[in-house]
Order: structure tokens, then sequence, then C-alpha cells
């Protein structure tokens, strides 16, 4: 089991740990990290460890093991392995970290703008995608850009709380996702929130996000897709609307 600090820090973007395995294919598994692993849509961390002697192992990204509590790092290629027992200093790549940490609370603001299931959705550095479950073609870039823009300059602040299970069954309105359910079994379920005591948004979701929605910046709808006649693909993209 790994100590998952970004889960109530994602500003942390290094940390001492040790060595705690070393997986068949090479995964270095540690007491704790401020890698986040690959769930959810968002993509793993990259970065590097660093070692006592100053040498360093470049980590080319991070999924879950055989629990969500288990997270592997995974070195690129030719790297060293470390030794169990270990002290390594674990650094992430934060200009990465942070513009997905933007983009995916871009995607969590545009399920406010369109409240429909959500089918599928992918964060990425660059451009972010959401399908939903919408049968109108209607839905005009224009129109739900300025409605998510918005939200970003009202700049309401973005948290985390956690509820348990029971709670959750209680509430099931806080499930966006029309295929994917937040795990259970754990006892807890953790909620990312969006405005005053979650007045705008409050849904489940273990990634990372930004403290409030100004640090979003920029952002724009680049192109909506039809997948289905039931499906539409909403691609978002950073910088202001092109003219």
């Amino acid at each position: 089991m790994t100590d998952a600090l970004f889960r109530e820090d994602a500003y942390l973007s290094t940390v001492e740990a040790t060595v705690t395995g070393i997986g068949e294919d090479g995964g270095i598994l540690t007491d704790r990290t401020v890698f986040y692993a690959t769930s959810g849509g968002q993509p793993g961390d990259t970065g590097h460890f660093e070692r006592a002697d100053g040498s360093i192992i470049k980590i080319a990204g991070t999924v879950t093991g055989g629990t969500k509590d288990e997270i592997v790092h995974r070195p690129a290629e030719g790297e060293p392995a470390p030794q169990i027992g270990e002290s390594v200093v674990l650094h992430i790549d934060w200009k990465r970290r942070y513009r997905l940490m933007r983009m995916h609370t871009a995607c969590h603001i545009l399920s406010v703008v369109l409240p429909y299931p959500i089918t599928g959705a992918s964060v990425g550095e660059e451009e972010s995608r959401v399908d939903f479950d919408l049968t109108d073609a209607s839905a005009d870039k224009a129109d739900v850009t300025e409605k998510m823009m918005a939200i970003v300059s009202a700049n309401h602040p973005v948290f985390t709380r956690w509820i348990t299970d029971a709670e959750l069954e209680a509430n099931p309105g806080l499930v966006k996702s029309a295929n994917v359910r937040p795990p259970r079994g754990a006892g807890q379920i953790r909620l990312v929130c969006i405005g005053e005591e979650g007045s705008v948004d409050t849904q489940p979701c273990g990634g990372t996000h930004v403290s409030e929605t100004q640090e979003v910046g920029d952002i724009h709808i680049g192109k909506i897709e039809k997948k289905g006649r039931e499906n539409r693909r909403f691609r978002i993209r950073f910088g202001p609307m092109p003219a």
C-alpha cells in the first residue's frame, strides 16, 4: 500500500520516500508518492527519482498495481534499478502535471455546463475530450465556451472531501458517469467540489485539480463531434476561442 500524497495535496511536487519493492517488470514501489497513477482518464505522472549520490532514475509513467492503493512507478528503458530499502527523493514533472490539473478541472466545469450523463473522458496536456449521452446536435461551441469561462472567471474554490459508501448510495445523483461507478468497499469515496460548499459541482473523482477555477485559464471548445445517435464528443483546448 502506497501513501498517495496527491489525494490530499495536488501541489506537492517532491517528497522523500523509501523503496519498498521492485516488480518483475522493473516497476518501483515506494512507501509514499507524489506521482499520480493513470486513472479516470487522467494519465499518470512522469518525472525522476533522485538517489543519495545525486544520480537519477527517470520515470516514464505511473500506474496502479493490484489495487488502487498500490502505485507503480515505471522507469524509462535502460534506467538503473534502486535497492529495496533505499531512500530516494521523488520529483514529478510539475509543468506537465499542472497542465493536466488545469485540464481535468476544465472537464469538470464542462460537465456543469452540460449536465448530461458522461460516457467517456480523456485528459491531455493540450486537449481533453468529454463524451456525453446527448441526442441534441444543436450545442454551440461559442455558447458552451462562454458558459465555461464564466465559471472559470468567477474563481470558485476547488476542494476535496470524503463521504462514506452509504452516503454515496443515498445520493446517486453525484455520479455523472454513465458507464463507470466509483470503487466501493474501502469505506470512503473522494469527492471533488467546486464552489462554496460544492454549490457549483460535486462529484466522485480521484484525480488532481487546481485549487480555484481561475487557475484553469483561457479554455475553449475546439470541436464537437457526433460519435453515435446519442453521443456527442466535446474537445476542450487551452487558449481563447479562435476568431
